[in-house]
């Protein structure tokens, strides 16, 4: 079994952005498009989003990018038949950036657990990161995830226990995702010099407890915030402001020109 593309982007000596985006938001066609977009300029990897109808761990905007995304029949079997269209070329450039699926249990439970791997290695998906799954109950998961090759991705949050870190740092495949707050996403404050002392005394509470690699996200939203945590972390993760930029594109093509500018903006 060849090495996935996320283990191969870890082992580089650089600092990742990596772009979070909900299939087929705003408009239903946007999804190949963008993906070209996000690769062209430049994002180091891209966290595709499962929509769900509860997503406990997100901000209205996420929340609201998920229902458009169902409302426009985006499935999970939808979202692997798009990934490999955009492995094979079909419908955009051919997509050669490691893609990370980002979902909830419910949906991949019901799609069922082995078949859902299998699709997700065969369509091209390099990884997973599933924030209602415990670490402490996921060593079943974890085997077989590693079994079909998948890196999967557990969160770390400002409130977890030395301890705890340095069991999901030994659990997470390639890379931890820690929280910049105790927040759902698009929600946080990073702008005040206390709340960014208290991110970088955490992150550095991190560090001292892992040995693998881990990025940041959650309230990142501009050049200034990427290039801070940068200097605190391995890299940085772009999610709800980009949705943000795309929401009121009226065409595929509108929004993957959005989400170029908006990318290119934080480089």
């Amino acid at each position: 079994m060849s090495e996935n593309r996320i283990t191969q982007l870890v082992r580089k000596d650089k600092k990742l952005l990596i772009a979070y985006y909900m299939p087929e938001f705003p408009v239903p066609g946007a999804t190949l498009p963008v993906l070209e977009a996000l690769q062209e300029s430049g994002a180091d990897l891209i966290e595709l989003g499962i929509p769900f109808s509860d997503p406990i761990g997100d901000g209205p905007v996420i929340q609201n990018a998920a229902h458009t995304a169902i409302q426009h029949g985006v499935t999970v079997k939808g979202i692997l038949e798009m990934v490999r269209m955009a492995r094979e070329g079909k419908g955009c450039k051919k997509i050669t950036t490691p893609i990370l699926l980002m979902g909830y249990s419910n949906p991949l439970i019901a799609y069922g657990g082995d078949c859902f791997m299998a699709d997700a290695v065969e369509a091209g998906v390099d990884g997973m990161l599933i924030p209602d799954l415990p670490p402490e109950e996921s060593d079943d998961f974890l085997d077989r995830a590693k079994g079909f090759g998948l890196t999967v991705v557990y969160l770390i949050s400002p409130v977890t226990t030395p301890e705890r870190i340095e069991l999901i740092d030994s659990l997470s495949t390639d890379f931890s995702y820690c929280l910049a707050v105790n927040a759902t996403t698009g929600t946080a404050k990073l702008d005040d010099s206390g709340s960014d002392q208290r991110i970088a005394d955490y992150l550095e509470r991190v560090r001292q407890h892992t040995r693998k690699k881990f990025v940041v996200g959650f309230g990142i939203k501009d050049r200034e915030r990427v290039h801070r945590m940068w200097e605190l972390a391995d890299g940085a993760v772009v999610g709800s402001a980009l949705l943000q930029h795309v929401a009121d594109a009226k065409t595929p093509e509108e929004t993957a020109r959005l989400a170029a500018e908006f990318w290119n903006s934080l480089k």
